[in-house]
């Protein structure tokens, strides 16, 4: 199989490379423009000699179309990976998140790419902390232009496989950990308390409680239909059955740094941004009832994600 990685220097995107280099028979070409995707994140898959690394932008589309020729199916992982930036720049999601979907969408039509995986997120269900969603809850009413832009790229790819034949799935994420993260609120933690391991501030008032995945149940079932697709088009959740608070998850990175007497500064609203969704519920029926489960609940993937970034950070890698 030869694929393309759109967004494959970054978090789940070199991941997913790593498991199809598994592969004696794939071939991966890895398209990035490296505003948020890592070097070092690719370094231990160069010795296959079977990744090929572009450094260009999706939003290029004739440079996107010209890196897509000759490969069978694309992941779709590239967008604006701080969802809290838009607050202060609104279009970030428009040009960073919806135009390159609908390049990438164009660029495979255009090359006869049939087969299409794109990375979507919870936020399109909204913000009902009174209910569990499961897959056909698609809310109308995001709370935050990222969100929004998953929910356009969903819809955009459901057009292209109805009206050009093309093949795709979307998965809704839950919040993805792993040690190659390069963002999210145990990253913040471990960067703020190497900074300054005495203070520790948290946005919100720590009762914020979502979902967390490791990366490798997410690579799994992204490859899940790699060779056949359920549908022309569809869509699954992908997350775990239980939750943590960021209160936890700030209890469990002090402990796993080995600190002691940390005083937690946590703020007075219920969420850390605005357009942050602070409780969100949702399941995994759907790709369930295909054989998926994760590996590891929240607890455990939050704690091997910890660990990682800190071997990492000790490694001169954390960024």
């Amino acid at each position: 199989m030869k694929a393309i990685i759109i967004g494959g220097a970054g978090f789940i995107g070199s991941c997913c490379a790593a498991r199809l280099l598994e592969d004696s028979q794939n071939r991966v070409t890895i398209f990035d423009n490296f505003s948020s995707g890592r070097h070092w994140h690719l370094e231990t898959l160069l010795s296959t000699q079977r990744i090929n690394i572009i450094k260009n932008d999706a939003q290029d589309v004739n440079a996107l179309t010209e890196a897509m020729h000759g490969h069978e199916i694309v992941f779709h992982f590239a967008s604006n990976p701080d969802i809290a930036k838009a607050a202060t720049e609104p279009t970030i999601d428009f040009y960073q998140g919806t135009l390159l979907s609908q390049n990438v969408f164009e660029a495979a039509r255009l090359t006869g790419v049939e087969k299409i995986i794109y990375a979507s997120g919870s936020g399109i269900f909204g913000d009902n902390p009174s209910k569990v969603f499961n897959e056909d809850d698609f809310s109308s009413t995001p709370t935050s232009t990222y969100a929004a832009s998953k929910a356009a790229g969903e819809t955009l790819l459901s057009a292209y496989s109805s009206m050009f034949g093309l093949h795709g799935i979307s998965y809704r994420f839950a919040n993805v950990v792993g040690p190659h993260q390069t963002h999210g609120v145990a990253f913040d933690f471990i960067n703020r308390l190497r900074k300054n391991p005495h203070t520790l501030s948290v946005l919100g008032d720590g009762t914020q409680t979502k979902s967390y995945i490791h990366v490798d149940d997410i690579v799994t079932a992204l490859l899940y239909f790699k060779d056949a697709f359920p549908a022309p088009y569809n869509y699954f959740n992908l997350t775990t059955d239980d939750t943590l608070t960021v209160k936890q998850i700030a209890e469990l990175v002090i402990s796993e740094m080995g600190l002691q007497d940390v005083v937690v500064q946590y703020g007075s609203a219920d969420r850390g941004w605005s357009g942050d969704v602070p409780r969100i519920r949702f399941t995994a029926s759907k790709m369930k009832a295909y054989g998926w489960c994760p590996q590891r609940n929240a607890l455990e993937a939050m704690r091997a994600s910890i660990r990682g970034m800190i071997d990492n950070a000790n490694k001169g890698l954390f960024e």
